[in-house]
């Protein structure tokens, strides 16, 4: 199974065994990553399931799409380069190790 780590707000970081074919977000909330909302679901339709992509995993995801970029343009706390929807990353076996960072707010 893949991992993932979430850098939480508090700075502490949880590296959780991902479920291929979940998404980052998916995984966060099964998991009780506190920090997620993920308000709608994970339909790409909130923003509440933000997260920073750590610089040197940001080349190992698709671009985000249309629907994603305008999202990201309305998220809580500052946009940045590795701004992602974690609903919108799902796992594979190539991302193992990929760490997210938890942003400040979600709302």
């Amino acid at each position: 199974m893949p991992i993932i780590h979430y850098i939480l707000q508090d700075g502490s970081t949880r590296s959780i065994d991902a479920k291929a074919g979940a998404s980052v977000m998916e995984t966060a909330i099964h998991h009780n990553v506190r920090g997620i909302d993920a308000e709608c679901g994970g339909s790409c339709s909130c923003a509440t399931c933000h997260v920073y992509v750590a610089d040197a995993d940001r080349s190992r995801l698709p671009l985000p799409d249309e629907m994603e970029n305008e999202l990201l343009d309305g998220v809580a706390s500052q946009r940045l380069p590795g701004s992602r929807l974690s609903c919108q990353i799902a796992v594979t076996s190539e991302l193992d190790g990929l760490t997210v960072r938890i942003p400040e707010s979600q709302v």
